[in-house]
């Protein structure tokens, strides 16, 4: 059984760190998980470059930040993640003026949104979720490997066990669109694409990782009705209680610290532990199902990715 540490907050997930000289990137940047973590890395001596959709909310959390740590270096890059051409333009200034990024956390995301459509046919979620991050870290990739080695952080969630990837009608084209399946989905998406990350990069210096933050009262929970807040309560693990910002920040800025990232990459992490492998999503309220760890359909994934965004990883 995996090491759970529920309870641990960001500040302890970052004990000992030293980032300095260390150049992160870290989307959503403007609320809840994203500002703590970055406010916590900056501490320890990184820069820390906020990535967010709304320049005035993400300007008055790094503000906030700088007024408790006065020599936090921290900055602010504007890119909507629902517009890939939006991203690219983001991407091509963090590129200018950071030669290389020694650690990228693909935090930002919607959850349970109503049905929306990216210019490229998605539905938000999996636009947003995943594809958005998924040019975002292409376009940051010759950085990476000039930070060699590095990390690529990617936010998933316990959610992933509402919804497989649905190659057969991903964008909810042929069936009902159900808000919580399409979160569900991209979920699952930010797994898969953490272990073809992996597996292309490893031997250039890159390593990937997913994490789950645990179920946070934020601005993501905007769109749940009471009863889908209930429902997902219901899959936290006994006697373990909802998070702090703190404590959901916390696995992303342990996976960030991590003396030893190589033991955490390609792995679905959760309470600051890898997490197990399950295959009854009731079990324990806790670990990774089989189907967001099926090679053969992420590499799938990341052929349809690259198809919908137009977008290519260099070999």
């Amino acid at each position: 059984m995996a090491d759970y540490q529920p309870e641990m907050g960001s500040e302890e997930a970052a004990a000992g760190a030293d980032l300095t000289g260390k150049t992160v990137v870290v989307t959503g940047g403007s609320a809840g998980l994203g500002v703590e973590t970055i406010r916590v890395l900056a501490k320890h001596g990184a820069k820390v470059v906020s990535v967010v959709r709304d320049t005035v909310k993400g300007e008055a959390a790094l503000s906030k930040i700088r007024e408790g740590q006065h020599d936090a270096k921290v900055s602010l890059i504007h890119l909507d993640l629902f517009d890939l051409e939006s991203v690219r333009s983001g991407a091509e200034q963090i590129a200018d003026l950071n030669e290389k990024v020694d650690i990228l956390i693909n935090n930002a995301g919607v959850m349970a949104a109503p049905l929306e459509r990216t210019r490229e046919g998605l539905d938000m979620h999996l636009g947003t979720n995943f594809l958005g991050h998924f040019v975002l870290t292409a376009r940051l990739i010759d950085n990476l490997m000039a930070a060699a080695p590095a990390r690529v952080i990617n936010l998933s969630s316990s959610a992933h066990r509402l919804s497989p990837i649905r190659f057969e009608d991903p964008f909810f084209e042929k069936e009902e669109y159900n808000k919580l399946a399409a979160y569900g989905q991209s979920k699952t998406a930010m797994v898969m694409f953490s272990l073809i990350l992996d597996e292309r990069y490893r031997d250039r210096g890159i390593r990937s990782t997913s994490v789950h933050p645990g179920l946070i009262e934020t601005e993501l929970g905007r769109y749940f009705t009471e009863e889908e807040m209930e429902f997902l309560k219901g899959g936290i693990p006994e006697g373990v209680s909802m998070k702090t910002v703190s404590q959901g920040a916390a696995t992303q800025v342990w996976a960030a610290c991590h003396p030893d990232f190589d033991s955490i990459a390609a792995k679905f992490c959760e309470d600051c532990a890898v997490a197990d492998q399950i295959t009854n999503p009731d079990e324990n309220g806790r670990g990774v199902m089989p189907h967001a760890l099926d090679m053969d359909a992420a590499r799938q994934l990341w052929t349809m990715a690259e198809l919908w965004s137009g977008e290519s990883f260099p070999d």
